[in-house]
């Protein structure tokens, strides 16, 4: 991983974020992206190895694992990661659009013409739009995200022992899962966080939406009383 370039994206992300969204990306960055890197993949890491069965039949094991972990929580966390965390990087390339445009038109127009953006980065027009629908899109996917995992591990835990009596299996046999507790301390440490997560955004959704009907009724209050 290029660590100068995403310290790159982090800087512009924060820096064209509220109150809010700093929090939001502390925590993502902190209890989220770095607790998957540095602890939850080794934990994972014997996944399919260590899940041993009662029986020697072979591939039994191989079904028994497919039918009770259809997809991977590392996976699926590296999957959630990637898209709550793509739609900061939709602000920062509107920043940059607008950056752009100003710079042609300043080229084409001299510095004594009048600026389009003012402040590119300033949340007014289609920036503002892009970023509440980011975070409506963060909120969305990490809600979706914790369906999909209570659909697949019920309560978001995993059992010490599984029964399984699918063929090529003889009979019901006894599964055990390496690590559950482990797992199961992990699973809910992310659940927390993503619910956490969820919180920020929509009360960052809610400070924009706020902010600017406060500043559309002050501007027609003072049009009323000209």
């Amino acid at each position: 991983m290029n660590w100068g370039v995403f310290e790159g994206l982090l800087s512009g992300v924060n820096k064209y974020s509220t109150a809010f969204g700093r929090i939001w990306l502390s925590l993502v960055f902190i209890f989220r992206l770095l607790v998957y890197v540095v602890a939850a993949e080794r934990v994972w890491s014997d996944d399919h190895k260590d899940f041993d069965c009662n029986t020697r039949q072979p591939g039994c094991s191989n079904v028994c694992f497919d039918h009770f972990f259809p997809v991977s929580h590392i996976r699926l966390w590296a999957l959630q990661l990637i898209l709550v965390t793509c739609p900061s990087l939709l602000v920062i390339m509107h920043v940059a659009y607008r950056e752009a445009k100003e710079q042609r038109h300043r080229a084409a127009g001299g510095d004594d013409c009048r600026c389009i953006y003012p402040n590119p980065g300033k949340k007014r027009g289609g920036l503002w739009w892009t970023y509440l629908l980011s975070l409506i899109f963060k909120a969305g996917v990490d809600v979706v995200f914790l369906y999909i995992f209570y659909r697949f591990y019920r309560n978001y835990t995993l059992p010490r022992v599984v029964k399984c009596e699918l063929p090529p299996c003889p009979n019901v046999v006894d599964c055990f899962i390496s690590r559950p507790t482990e797992k199961n301390i992990f699973t809910l440490f992310m659940v927390v966080t993503a619910c956490v997560c969820v919180m920020l955004s929509l009360i960052e959704a809610a400070y924009l939406i706020g902010k600017r009907c406060r500043e559309c009724l002050l501007a027609s209050s003072g049009e009323s009383r000209w």
